[in-house]
Order: C-alpha cells, then structure tokens, then sequence
C-alpha cells in the first residue's frame, strides 16, 4: 500500500510522508526517528545540527535572488501519539504505520495514523529536498516529545535558530490560520490504600466501556464526547450503593492528550446478586447509549466472566476514589468570553489506573489565560487531596498570545483570499501548539500555524484529507515565494 501512497498528488509530500511513517517515533522514544532526520539533513549536504534533547535544525541556503528575504523558520514536530484499537496487534516502538488509501483520505489500519505531525514535516522534508521551490533563507525545526510534553520546544535554547518567522505545520483545519493556542499543565495522581479479602460467595468480572469516540483533548473538548474514565466510574460507584460490588482493579484510559475511548476495571459481586447485577447493568447502559447517541454512537458496556481476586479495594477508600474521579471536573471549564467560540480553559481526565494496592491518575488541564488555567489544576488537585493523594503539578507550558497584526500573518490573511476566494479565517485554538513555548525564547519573532485537514488525531480514526493536503501545499509554497525583504 505504500505505492499507492507515494503515487499522491503532491507526490514529493507523500514520499516524504511514507519515508517518515516507515521509522517508529512514540513520543519520549524518538532516536531512530531523529536518526533519520540526520541522515536526511545529512545526505541533502545541508547543515545539519542536534541539540543536547534532540531536536533536529535544518538549514538551507535561500534560493538566487532571494537571499535578502526575511528568513523562515518551517516548524514540526516528530513523535506522534500511538493509540490502537484492542483487537489490532500492533508495536508501535518496532512496526512502521500500515498506511491505506480511502477515497479522499489516507488512514491506518486499527491505529493512530501520524499525520499529527508527520504531514508537516514531511512538507518540509520536501522543500529542504527540492531544487525548484522558491524560498528565503530556511531552517527547518523538528522538535521532539510534543504530544507527552513538549521537552523538545521548553529545551530550545535562545539564540540557535537565526529566522525571523516561524511557520507551524501543525494546524488541523486547512480553513484555519492559527494565531494564538492554549497552554497546559498535567496534573499527576498518586497513593496507597489498604485491601481486603473477598468476601466468601463472591464471584469476579471485568467491566468494560468501549466504543467510544475518543479525540484529541484540546481540539475535540468542546464536542461533548463521552470520557471512559467518567462513564466507567458513573457505573462502578452506582453499582457500588446498589449492589455493593468490590473494585479489584481499574485499567481505564490512556494518553494525557487523548479523550479516552476505553476503561475496564475487574470487580467481585456476591453469586446470588449477578441476575439483579445484570439487569442493573443494561438499564444503565440504555441510559448510557441514549445519552450519548449522537456523539458516541458505538459506546457499549460489556460484562465478562474473570478470575476471582484475592482482595478487592478497602470498602471505605474504594468509596473515596470513585467519589473523587466522579468529581473530578471533565470537558468545558469556561469559554472564552473575547473570542467567539473558543474554549478558554478545559480538563481532561486521562487516565486512571489501581491494582495492588496503589493508584495513579492523570489530567491534562488547558487553558488561554495562565492564571485560570491553574485555578482549574487546582480544583482538580483538592479533589484528589481530599482522598489523601500526592498531587503534583508539573509539566506547565505558556499559551501563545495572538499578534493579528504580525506582518506574516497581514500577508497570508491576504494570500488566502486571493488563493480562495474567502475571507482569512483567523483564529486561536485550545490545543497546546509549541508556539507558546518557543517564542519564550524568540519574542520577537513572528509565528502563524496552519496544515491540511486531519480528522480523529489521537485516536485510531485518524485521517488526513488529500485534496486538503493539495491546498495546503499550495498555500505554503506561495507563501515562501512572497515573504519580504528584511
């Protein structure tokens, strides 16, 4: 199927895209990945630099007659977020991504796609390999660890990168212009708690919320999209006061950035109690289904026989915990009240894991305004305090403050409606963009983001659209050809 793939039109965007998705690059594992970037750099005779993180700088010289050009800077990010399906067999540190052509969209079978980043730096992979692009002065960042962190763009240090304008890849909607983008901070749950032994009679099953939508965290928040985590805890502590269930072990979610799609969690019910347990199940999860109809169309609980535990959760702390996920905010905290549409500050709640005697949680806490979004990390730590849990704050990452007047962003605002025939659609967006980070570092330095269509990002049902990806090479292209003189 990679022939397919190369055989797109732009094709040298995705030969690019096909070369890339052939390296493994989870976030926080990205060596062969930056390898690669090396030798890519390498093997052009370009100058080619890695820092003391990882990230890869890519130069270039401008092409004849454009050497007085204000020089750019082309930004994107290697890792991708590994997310699959719980029936596809796949190893994302070894396996390359198994890639399909489907209609108008590229997708992956059973896993996440990574065109979250990899459409973008293969756009610029393309460009440093080109002989026929006109373009200013180039060097092309690939940051490392964006989607657990961003360690690679808070690692930058001043002073390396000599461009001027910073063009981020990075954007989902290719009838947006990025200007501005939330920040973040991860809020980290941890404990111990005592357990006890099953009570004779007692039978075991896994309980399990799948089939949902899932999405990204900042992008999808405002979607209304059903959280594993929160359903999953919604029927653990309802069937906890009616039926009295023991809660052996949760298993629910996965990344911080990730609405979660999944949670199961084994729990004992006393034998003469499974036929009421069963009915009790169905009607909630009717309840379930009917509610989230629309967004979740596929959502299920399903209950399967398993291997009586030992010990189950101390009834008194097992009420706490569910207690304390229950009222753990999720979704929307506040939209902005400046900017029409936006999410100005959000939570998800990521992750939740207990067995054997410890417990972990994790949220990823968003917001445009520094000072509300750590009110809201707050709100989330004293729900957690109040059970008796480490609670730490870690990991806090700026916002980008829109510049609407920026020079770069006047001129691709006006090369959009030529190209188009539209007005620029401008915007800021409450996903966790590098901008922030980086120009912490370079505040003088103009920054825009923008990128083709991508659907379902950090989820399995990820896509990118290639008539979208036409257009958006397009609009790059000739926004390198007119950036001004300095």
């Amino acid at each position: 199927m990679t022939t397919e793939i190369r055989q797109l039109d732009p094709q040298p965007i995705w030969s690019h895209f096909a070369d890339l998705n052939a390296v493994p690059r989870p976030s926080k594992k990205e060596a062969r990945v930056i390898e690669f970037m090396k030798n890519f750099g390498e093997g052009l005779g370009l100058e080619t630099l890695v820092d003391g993180i990882g990230n890869v700088i890519i130069r270039k010289p401008a092409t004849p007659g454009m050497e007085d050009r204000t020089p750019v800077v082309i930004q994107g990010h290697l890792d991708m977020v590994c997310q699959k399906n719980a029936d596809t067999d796949f190893d994302f540190e070894n396996q390359g991504i198994d890639m399909y052509v489907d209609g108008d969209w590229v997708k992956a079978h059973g896993t996440t796609l990574g065109a979250d980043n990899g459409i973008g730096v293969a756009a610029a992979m393309a460009i440093l390999a080109s002989d026929n692009i006109a373009h200013p002065p180039l060097e092309a960042l690939f940051t490392i660890d964006e989607e657990t962190g961003m360690t690679g763009a808070q690692n930058l240090a001043g002073g390396v990168l000599r461009g001027r304008i910073m063009l981020n890849l990075d954007t989902e909607d290719d009838d947006e212009i990025t200007i501005g983008c939330a920040g973040g901070v991860d809020v980290n749950i941890s404990g111990r708690y005592d357990e006890t032994d099953v009570k004779p009679g007692s039978v075991a099953f896994t309980l399990t919320v799948k089939g949902l939508t899932g999405g990204h965290s900042g992008m999808d928040i405002h979607r209304g999209r059903g959280n594993a985590n929160k359903l999953l805890f919604r029927l653990l502590l309802a069937a906890v006061e009616t039926h009295g269930i023991g809660v052996a072990e949760i298993d629910s979610g996965g990344l911080r950035n990730a609405i979660p799609r999944e949670g199961r969690a084994v729990i004992t019910v006393d034998a003469s109690d499974v036929e009421a347990f069963k009915r009790f199940l169905d009607e909630r999860t009717a309840v379930l289904q009917a509610e989230y109809a629309t967004t979740d169309p596929h959502l299920d609980v399903t209950l399967e026989a398993a291997e009586l535990p030992a010990q189950v959760m101390d009834a008194a702390f097992q009420g706490r915990l569910l207690r304390a996920v229950r009222a753990c905010p999720h979704g929307i905290h506040r939209m902005s009240p400046d900017v029409d549409d936006l999410v100005q500050t959000s939570n998800n709640v990521a992750r939740v894991l207990a067995r054997d005697g410890g417990y972990q949680a994790q949220c990823l806490t968003r917001g445009s305004v520094d000072s509300e979004k750590m009110d809201l990390a707050e709100a989330v730590r004293a729900a957690f305090e109040l059970i008796g849990a480490d609670v730490r704050l870690e990991g806090s990452y700026p916002g980008w403050a829109p510049r609407p007047d920026a020079p770069i962003v006047k001129l691709m605002g006006a090369l959009y409606e030529e190209l188009f025939g539209a007005k620029a659609p401008l915007m800021a967006c409450h996903a966790g963009l590098e901008c922030g980070i980086l120009g912490s570092n370079y505040p003088e330095m103009q920054m825009i983001s923008f990128g083709p269509n991508i659907r379902g990002a950090h989820s399995p049902d990820e896509k990118v659209q290639i008539s979208s990806v036409q257009k958006f090479w397009g609009y790059l292209l000739e926004t390198l050809k007119r950036i001004p003189a300095q």
